[in-house]
């Protein structure tokens, strides 16, 4: 597992945000900061294929809870949870955001800490 997320410059401003309005639980804003203090910042068209951001079709595999799901990030603007876009700035994105294939997380979700790995990330246009 990477010992630091990959971020665009957008996409960690936008948790800085999120994080300075307390849009999340203590644990989980302790756990960004932490990420974001180690994070490496990158032009998008110098980000990884294999990372998770915004527009970007992520196959997830619970560990915790047994299952395999497949979600679209999207911007906050764009989320359709009917049509299952997320937010980037979603619980679940803020997950695994940065991250890239074949990565582990342990997140502490406000229903408690759960195991998630990353199975595919695929460009999504939308």
């Amino acid at each position: 597992m990477s010992d630091h997320i990959t971020v665009t410059t957008g996409i960690y401003d936008a948790i800085k945000d999120t994080l300075r309005r307390k849009k999340v639980s203590i644990e989980e804003e302790k756990r960004l900061t932490e990420e974001l203090r180690k994070a490496k910042q990158v032009l998008r068209r110098n980000l990884s294929e294999d990372i998770v951001t915004v527009n970007k079709k992520v196959t997830l595999r619970d560990h915790t809870l047994d299952f395999e799901h497949e979600y679209i990030f999207v911007p906050s603007t764009r989320e359709k949870l009917k049509k299952n876009k997320h937010s980037i700035l979603s619980n679940i994105a803020l997950a695994v955001v940065g991250y890239k294939v074949g990565d582990i997380i342990s997140w502490p979700f406000r229903e408690g800490e759960r195991k998630i790995e990353i199975v595919k990330v695929e460009a999504w246009e939308g």
